[in-house]
């Protein structure tokens, strides 16, 4: 039973997807090592930046090439300005003369269950997001974190009573989440649908990258991982960090990529939680004996065995990735440049 594919699909297991795929298919931004200074009141508190509305043109497209063959990439953003629509115009025109959509690496998951007793292990997961023992975040949490957890929780979340009942890394997800919404923010993915929707109309097929892994015993897995400690208090540390003092940075990161301003995105400085989160998870027990701890480097070779493909097949092929992996030093698109490809920015 197929039960989670990518990170645009679902599934029964999606969450168990999401927390592994966190690290590379869904990361947010550009990793940058500039330093730049966040405008602020001089009571600390932080300006707020305009985010842009309306069409937007979005960043350009990277070429990646090697004798006639050419693969063009969108770097991705998450979050994205709430109120901008996307104006994918060059990315029609070069869709329309490709061969193939080559879209970013994901986790195909199979268990051997039916779809009905599937359904009955999702209370299970749902509850494993819970700490063991019930234990709350007070208890889980270093005393310092926990005191500055609490004015951040009043101010996104309210009262809420059953989120100190989580893991540190689902309710620092929560809290991420509702401080991106109000600041103008959104965590939408709004290049996907515009692409399904240009390759229906092109008829350009799809090549998905997948790491494929099969759990034999869904409901032992899920027990094990709802009874183990995560060590996810790195990932808990740093979402406070982001949420206390990056969303400023972030309005201007999802501006830069609304409006295509690559030097920005370069300049902007980023800190991203991310891979601590999913260092905890992909640490834990019941990732390593289902073949997840060395998710990252698995899903970067089967991008890159997909690019290579069609950078030697197709005379023009259409690729997504995170900006991230795009503009870091170490990135999938370095990689391709070390190994021969020529690869030129917007």
């Amino acid at each position: 039973m197929l039960l989670a594919n990518n990170p645009d699909g679902g599934g029964l297991m999606r969450w168990m997807v999401w927390l592994g795929l966190w690290i590379c298919c869904c990361s947010a931004a550009a990793a940058a090592t500039a330093e730049a200074p966040v405008a602020v009141e001089s009571d600390g508190t932080l300006l707020e930046a305009v985010v842009v509305s309306g069409a937007q043109p979005g960043p350009g497209l990277w070429r990646v090439s090697k004798d006639d063959k050419v693969l063009w990439v969108l770097g991705t953003l998450t979050p994205v300005p709430r109120r901008m629509r996307w104006e994918a115009r060059e990315v029609e025109q070069v869709i329309a003369a490709s061969q193939q959509i080559l879209r970013s690496p994901g986790v195909e998951m199979k268990a051997d269950i039916g779809w009905f007793r599937g359904l009955l292990l999702l209370p299970a997961a749902l509850g494993s997001r819970k700490n063991p023992d019930g234990d709350k975040l007070v208890d889980v949490v270093p005393p310092e974190l926990y005191a500055r957890w609490l004015p951040l929780k009043r101010r996104y979340l309210g009262r809420s009573n059953s989120i100190e009942k989580r893991r540190p890394l689902f309710a620092a997800d929560k809290l991420y989440d509702k401080a991106i919404r109000k600041s103008g923010l959104s965590q939408d993915n709004i290049v996907t649908p515009t692409i399904k929707k240009l390759a229906r109309r092109y008829k350009v097929p799809f090549v998905e990258p997948k790491v494929e892994f099969t759990i034999a015993d869904p409901k032992q897995a899920i027990k094990e991982f709802a009874a183990t400690r995560l060590d996810d208090v790195a990932c808990f540390g740093q979402t406070l960090d982001r949420v206390e003092t990056d969303l400023g940075a972030m309005q201007e990161r999802a501006n830069a990529w609304a409006t295509g301003d690559i030097d920005a995105l370069r300049a902007l400085p980023y800190t991203d939680q991310a891979q601590a989160c999913a260092d905890a998870v992909l640490g834990a027990s019941v990732a390593q004996n289902n073949g997840l701890g060395n998710l990252r480097a698995q899903l970067k070779e089967a991008w890159l065995t997909a690019a290579e493909k069609a950078l030697a097949t197709n005379v023009s092929t259409f690729a997504v990735l995170p900006m991230a992996e795009v503009l870091k030093a170490d990135g999938y698109l370095a990689t391709l440049q070390e190994r021969g490809y020529e690869v030129e920015p917007p």
